[in-house]
């Protein structure tokens, strides 16, 4: 798998991996959420692309004190092949490359297995609440 920055030719076939994998929510419009993300750090939106076929997605964000990874989606038909940690990695090593010294990131307590990958990756359950606003 190769790993660039997303392009903006990239939109319909990052939804609709979005999609499959089930990380569009009713509350967030997936288009407005990549129009927002290439307005601040672009070049943290990451795509793997195989065989011109975008496969994996991960999103990252550094504020200058923790950096968060989001979106992350691998095709089911190749999840477990090691993608998915490939673009996390990468996404760490551009946020290390900036200063960042934590990672987080936010899964609902329901997904287990995605709970179970990100431990493997060495992420750790925090005792913390999670709190959110939307405007």
């Amino acid at each position: 798998m190769m790993i660039r920055v997303y392009e903006v030719a990239d939109e319909d076939r990052v939804v609709e991996l979005w999609r499959t994998c089930g990380l569009i929510v009713p509350w967030n419009d997936p288009k407005q959420e990549i129009l927002r993300k290439l307005a601040v750090q672009p070049e943290l939106f990451l795509v793997g692309v195989t065989d011109e076929r975008i496969v994996a997605t991960v999103m990252a964000g550094y504020d200058g004190h923790r950096g968060w990874l989001y979106s992350l989606a691998v095709t089911p038909d190749l999840q477990r092949q090691g993608l998915g940690r490939q673009i996390v990695e990468a996404a760490v090593a551009r946020l290390t490359n900036l200063g960042c010294r934590k990672v987080n990131l936010q899964v609902r307590a329901s997904n287990t297995q995605v709970i179970d990958f990100y431990r493997k990756l060495g992420f750790e359950v925090e005792e913390l609440i999670s709190m959110g606003k939307r405007f």
